[in-house]
């Protein structure tokens, strides 16, 4: 049986996710992000393509390294005006059965109680399709806003998500027995006081008594998204993640970071296929050869390479407006996403001037895998890059909403049905099972948030 491939659509509760300019495209439905419908539909779109969920990242800050100033994010629709991408999620469940919803959400600046309290209220209203995509936030300026005078330090902030989790796994998995709600009329008892647990955790930097407000809902922990590549990222993924989304300059580098992902996932004392490996894609796809090379070349000319450094900027700490053109940029440790510091420097096959790098920025292919062509084409590179890389599935961009995923749905999905490398109706079951089978249904053994569930036993 050939290995299937799985797809989130990649997206954002924004105008301008990661094409930017394209929202000037007559086609672009971007400036609807405000309208419900956009969202409904958009979902209803995805299930009919048998995605296995839509995922939503976030920021909660400007990207303002960039020439100094949020003026250029601002004037170009870099991830601003952003709104909260957690309050979608209802409306979409609504429309849709199957569909999963994986949200982002920081482990950096608000404390965990309420935010476990959210995320059972959205597995209980989704009846278990939601996932959490666990990130530490990278911009100064969001620090800022939480009243910080600056970042907290990058691996300071994996400490920090190591005990948020913990916290979290200890009220969605300790904190209330299967059976605490009895719904006893006679006896006048709706939930057994006996079966319902304070959880008592003092660590570094929290300080949780409990109990959970919420009853367990169908996942109690909602699958763990991971987005990080650096070292302590992948470290950080090996303990945590079932879903971990991944970039990296080449499909060699990717295949490394996949496989030290699973040996280190293994030594946690976790079974490495329960971890599914994504990586970021766009594809541009045409009745024809022609017909994908011209949506292609529009869209080309609408890329803001103003956009793009401004959200580089954001993500690497590297203002290049602060470089002459001929200068080599050089790889520093920070604070920032280190991925991205690196892309252009360690990562890099060639030693790049700033003026070279600012040049490839300027290409559709900057960023990612890009896939052009007829049906079988793209299906051919998709096919190429699981078998090469040993990943699992890819994070589908947008060019132009809802287009490229009706494309996508429409021209793509049925050549990959054809292949037999793609679902062609959804699995019964939560979010998980259908990403890891039937009965997976909370969290497997050896993941290290079960061993929290005999937590009522030793309080």
């Amino acid at each position: 049986m050939k290995k299937h491939i799985h797809m989130n659509a990649f997206e954002m509760n924004t105008v301008g996710h990661l094409s930017h300019g394209l929202w000037r495209h007559p086609e672009n439905n971007r400036h609807r992000y405000k309208d419900l419908r956009y969202w409904t539909e958009l979902a209803q779109l995805l299930e009919q393509g048998k995605f296995d969920a839509l995922f939503l990242a976030d920021v909660v800050g400007v990207y303002d390294i960039y020439k100094g100033s949020k003026d250029p994010a601002v004037r170009e629709a870099v991830q601003l005006p952003i709104n909260d991408p957690l309050l979608l999620v209802p409306a979409m469940a609504v429309v849709t059965e199957h569909l999963g919803f994986a949200v982002t959400f920081s482990t950096t600046y608000e404390p965990p109680f309420a935010h476990a309290r959210r995320m059972s209220t959205l597995d209980h209203l989704t009846n278990g399709r939601v996932g959490w995509n666990v990130v530490t936030s990278h911009l100064p300026s969001a620090a800022k806003n939480f009243g910080l005078d600056h970042m907290v330090k990058h691996d300071k902030r994996y400490e920090i998500a190591n005990e948020y989790l913990e916290v979290c796994y200890k009220l969605w998995e300790g904190s209330w027995d299967d059976d605490a709600v009895v719904r006893d009329v006679e006896r006048g008892i709706y939930t057994d006081p006996n079966k319902v647990h304070y959880i008592h955790h003092e660590g570094e930097h929290f300080k949780v008594p409990g109990p959970h407000l919420s009853e367990p809902s169908l996942q109690r922990t909602p699958v763990i998204y991971q987005a990080g590549s650096s070292d302590r990222g992948r470290a950080f993924a090996a303990k945590h993640a079932e879903c971990v989304f991944l970039e990296a300059p080449s499909l060699e580098l990717l295949k490394r970071h996949a496989q030290d992902i699973r040996e280190k996932a293994a030594q946690y004392g976790r079974q490495p296929d329960h971890i599914k490996m994504f990586t970021g894609l766009s594809v541009i796809v045409g009745r024809t050869r022609e017909e994908a090379q011209r949506k292609y070349d529009e869209y080309a000319k609408l890329l803001s390479v103003e956009g793009v450094l401004a959200h580089y900027g954001g993500g690497s700490g590297y203002d290049l407006s602060a470089y002459r053109k001929d200068e080599y940029l050089e790889y520093a440790e920070s604070d920032h996403i280190q991925t991205d510091a690196a892309r252009y420097t360690k990562h890099s096959p060639t030693r790049k001037t700033v003026g070279q790098i600012v040049e490839s920025m300027g290409s559709l292919s900057a960023r990612g895998l890009l896939a052009i062509g007829t049906p079988e084409e793209v299906a051919d590179q998709l096919e190429s890059w699981v078998e090469q890389s040993g990943i699992d599935g890819f994070n589908l961009r947008q060019f132009v909403s809802p287009g490229t995923f009706r494309d996508f749905v429409e021209l793509v999905v049925p050549e990959l049905q054809k292949r037999g490398i793609y679902r062609e109706h959804y699995e019964p079951g939560t979010f998980r099972e259908r990403l890891f089978g039937q009965g997976v249904r909370k969290l497997p053994d050896g993941h290290p948030g079960t061993q929290f569930r005999q937590l009522a036993a030793r309080i």
